[in-house]
C-alpha cells in the first residue's frame, strides 16, 4: 500500500480505474452466468414437463402384467436418448414399476413424499449415486383401467454446467485483454483530465510573495478546475491583501514606535551634555516619561490589536445598561473637558440593555470619546446618546463639533495607523489605533459602528444587538 501511494496520482487513478472495471466486469460475468443458469434450468423443467405429459400417453400394461413404455414413438430408436432422459414410475407405496434402460440401476428416490405430484407437477433437483446432479420432475398419474402411479423424469445438469464453465472460461480469457484496452485509454483520460491541474500547478509555482498580484487562467469556470482555480484565485486575494496590511502596519507600527523612542533618546542626550538645576532634570525626566506614557499605550494597543486577529480573546458576556456605561466614560474625561471649556451632553434611556463583553465596550467608547473631545475646539459641545430605532437594537450615538472627516477618509477612518489632516495629525498625539480598536470591540458584541459626518462635526454611530428581557 506504501509503494501504491508513492506512485503518481496520474497512475493511482488508472489503476483504480482499472480495479474498479475488472471489479465490475467480473459482476458482470458472474451475473450473466447466474442468469444464465435459470435460464437453462428453466428450459429444462419445460421440457421435462412435456415430457412427463408424453409419457403418460406411451404408458400401456404388457400382456405379462407389466407396466411398459411404447418405444416405437420415437422415429430414430436412439432419438429417446437424447435429452439424457431417465425414467422411474413408482406406486403409492414406493414399489418400483418401471425403470427406463437409460436409469439402469440407479434411483430416482425412494418411496414417494406426501402429496408428491399430486396437485401438480412437484420440481426439485436432486443427485444419482454417481454425485451428478439432476433435475427431478413428479407427477401423481392414474392409468385408465390401470394402477396409480408416481411418474418420476430426471435430467442430468452436466450440459448446463458445461455451458456454464465454458461461458466463465471466456469471460476471463478475455477479461485481461479488455482491461489493458481500458487502462491505456484511462491513463490517456486521465493525463488529458489532469492536464490543466498541471498548468495550474505550474503557474502557482511560480507566484511568490513578490508576486502576489498574479492569478491562475481559469479556462473552465463552469467546471471543478475552473472552480479550484477561482477559489486558489480568491486565497491569493486574501493573501495579497493580508500581505499588504501587513506591510502597511509593520511600517506605521515601526514609525509609531521610533517617534517616541528617539524623543526619550533625544531628551536624555540634551539632559546628559547640559549641567541642569534639580528642577531642569526633573522637566527632563517628566518629559521622558511621557513619552514613556505613550509608548506604553501604543504597545498595549498593538497586544490588544495581536490578540483580537488570533482570536485569544475570551468575551465576558453581561447584561448591562449603555446609558449607564457612557456616564461612567463621561466622568473619567470630565477633568479634560473642563481644561478645554467643552460642554459633555448625555441623553438617553435607562431601560435599554445590551448583552456584551462590558470592558470591550467601554474601552470602545472611551477611544470614540477621546477623539470627540480631542477633535473639537476649544469651547465646543460633545453629545452622547443612547436610544433605540427598533426593539432588536440599541444605538449609542458620540457626536463632535470637530472639523468633521470629508467622504474619501470615510471608508479608510478604521483602518490602522489611518490618519487624515484638516485638524486630525500626530500633532494631537494619537496613535491611530483607537477606532481600530474601537471598531474590534463593536463587531466582537456582535454590532456594528459607522461614521457620519457634516460640515458641523462628526458622529460615530454603534449599533449594539438589544437585549430582551422575557415577559
Amino acid at each position: 500500500m506504501l509503494q501504491f501511494r508513492r506512485l503518481p496520482f496520474r497512475a493511482r487513478l488508472t489503476t483504480w480505474y482499472a480495479l474498479v472495471l475488472a471489479a465490475v466486469l467480473l459482476l458482470f460475468a458472474a451475473g450473466s452466468a447466474c442468469v444464465l443458469y435459470f435460464q437453462l434450468l428453466n428450459q429444462m423443467s419445460h421440457f421435462a414437463i412435456q415430457d412427463v405429459e408424453t409419457i403418460e400417453g406411451l404408458l400401456f400394461i404388457a400382456p405379462d402384467g407389466r407396466l411398459s413404455l411404447h418405444e416405437d414413438y420415437h422415429n430414430h430408436p436412439q432419438s429417446r436418448l437424447l435429452l439424457e432422459r431417465l425414467l422411474e414410475i413408482r406406486s403409492p407405496d414406493g414399489t418400483l414399476l418401471y425403470r427406463n434402460d437409460r436409469l439402469g440401476n440407479d434411483e430416482l428416490g425412494g418411496k414417494p413424499f406426501a402429496g408428491e405430484g399430486v396437485e401438480g407437477f412437484s420440481e426439485r433437483s436432486g443427485r444419482l449415486k454417481d454425485g451428478g446432479r439432476i433435475l427431478l420432475v413428479s407427477r401423481y398419474y392414474r392409468m385408465h383401467g390401470g394402477p396409480v402411479m408416481v411418474i418420476r423424469l430426471g435430467y442430468r445438469q452436466d450440459a448446463i454446467w458445461s455451458r456454464m464453465k465454458e461461458f466463465l472460461a471466456a469471460s476471463l480469457v478475455a477479461l485481461p485483454f479488455f482491461l489493458a484496452i481500458a487502462a491505456v485509454f484511462g491513463y490517456q483520460l486521465a493525463r488529458r483530465a489532469l492536464y490543466p491541474l498541471g498548468q495550474m500547478a505550474q503557474r502557482a509555482e511560480q507566484i511568490t510573495a513578490e508576486r502576489l498580484n498574479q492569478r491562475l487562467p481559469v479556462e473552465h469556470p463552469g467546471d471543478e478546475l475552473g472552480h479550484l482555480a477561482r477559489v486558489f484565485n480568491n486565497v491569493l486575494d486574501r493573501l495579497e491583501l493580508s500581505f499588504e496590511q501587513l506591510r502597511r502596519f509593520t511600517s506605521d507600527a515601526s514609525h509609531e514606535l521610533r517617534t517616541p523612542l528617539a524623543a526619550i533618546r533625544s531628551v536624555g542626550e540634551v539632559g546628559l551634555q547640559n549641567s541642569q538645576t534639580a528642577a531642569g532634570y526633573k522637566d527632563t525626566i517628566g518629559s521622558m516619561l511621557e513619552e514613556v506614557g505613550r509608548l506604553t499605550k501604543l504597545v498595549e494597543s498593538l497586544l490588544a490589536i495581536s490578540r483580537s486577529d488570533a482570536g485569544q480573546v475570551q468575551l465576558n458576556l453581561t447584561v448591562f445598561s449603555p446609558l449607564d456605561l457612557v456616564k461612567e466614560v463621561a466622568a473619567f474625561f470630565e477633568v479634560l473637558t473642563k481644561e478645554r471649556e467643552q460642554k459633555l451632553l448625555i441623553s438617553g434611556d435607562a431601560d435599554l440593555h445590551v448583552k456584551g463583553d462590558r470592558l470591550l465596550l467601554r474601552q470602545a467608547v472611551i477611544n470614540v470619546l477621546h477623539n470627540a473631545v480631542k477633535y473639537s475646539p476649544v469651547g465646543g459641545a460633545i453629545s452622547v446618546s443612547v436610544t433605540s430605532l427598533t426593539s432588536s437594537s440599541v444605538i449609542v450615538k458620540i457626536a463632535d463639533s470637530g472639523p468633521g472627516i470629508s467622504a474619501e477618509h470615510q471608508a479608510k477612518i478604521f483602518e490602522r495607523f489611518y490618519r487624515i489632516d484638516a485638524g486630525r495629525t500626530r500633532d494631537t498625539g494619537g496613535t491611530g489605533l483607537g477606532l481600530s480598536i474601537a471598531q474590534w470591540a463593536v463587531h466582537a458584541q456582535g454590532g456594528e459602528i459607522r461614521v457620519e459626518s457634516s460640515d458641523e462635526g462628526a458622529a460615530f454611530v454603534m449599533e449594539l444587538p438589544a437585549f430582551l428581557k422575557s415577559s
